[in-house]
This record gives C-alpha cells, structure tokens and sequence, in this order.
C-alpha cells in the first residue's frame, strides 16, 4: 500500500477549499443575505462583518478541502481511485460539516436560526463539497 502522498494533498484541498468558499461567498453573499439579514434584525442586532470571524471561516472552509481530498487518499485503498471515491469522500465531508452544524442550529436555537436560513445551504452544499472534492481528487495522484 502507497503511503498518501501529503503535497497532492494539500494542494488538491486547497483548489477543493477555493471552490467551496466561492461557493459559500455566492451562497451567503447574495442568495441568503436577505434571509440573514432578517435573522439578525429579529434579534434586534445589526449586521456586521468582523472580519476575524470571516477570515476564520475562510481558513476552515480551505481545511475542509483538505480534508476531503486527504480523506479521498484514505479510502482509494479500498474503493479505488476515480469520482466515485471522490464524491464519497465529499459526501462525508458534506455530512460531517454542513449536516451535524444545520441540526445543531436549528434543533438547539430555532428561534435564532430559522430554517430559511438553516438548510438552503445544506441542499446547496450537498452539490458543493462532492464537487470540491472531485476537483481536488483530480490532482491528487498516488506515487507510481
């Protein structure tokens, strides 16, 4: 068994990271921002951008990304190299992040986080991370 090769790695998570964050900037930016917004006033706050948080989330979103392609290089053992382990890999990667964050949200604080808010991006991210990953598969390769 070839050990992971830790370079195609990062560097298939970072073009996997790229592509997810401009989805999210898409996503929150201009298809939810109204819905956002609204939340936040609500709750009677305003919104404002800190830019600690922002780059913070950023920072995950490329984490991520190489999390999904390391665990791509993970599980090409035994599923094999190609799309398919790709897109389980962003699936996985889709259901740990975007899936555990909406039902701890919504379930925990409804009334802060309505569902117009909530799910749009697990839906939306449902096709983001499996893509993400199958781009950041595609340049990870496995020493020959």
């Amino acid at each position: 068994m070839a050990s992971i090769r830790w370079g195609r790695v990062v560097a298939g998570g970072l073009l996997a990271g790229l592509i997810t964050n401009v989805g999210e900037a898409v996503l929150r930016g201009a298809l939810l921002a109204r819905a956002g917004t609204e939340a936040y006033l609500a709750l009677g706050r305003t919104v404002t951008a800190d830019p600690v948080y922002l780059a913070s989330l950023i920072a995950l979103t490329f984490a991520q990304g190489v999390a999904a392609v390391w665990l791509y290089a993970a599980i090409r053992p035994r599923y094999g190299p190609g799309p398919g382990t790709a897109l389980r890999a962003g699936l996985a990667v889709w259901f740990f992040s975007a899936v555990y964050a909406a039902l701890y949200l919504h379930s925990g604080f409804p009334r802060i986080f309505p569902g117009n808010v909530v799910w749009p991006p697990v839906a939306w991210e449902l096709l983001e991370f499996p893509l993400a990953a199958l781009a950041g598969a595609a340049v990870y390769q496995e020493p020959s």
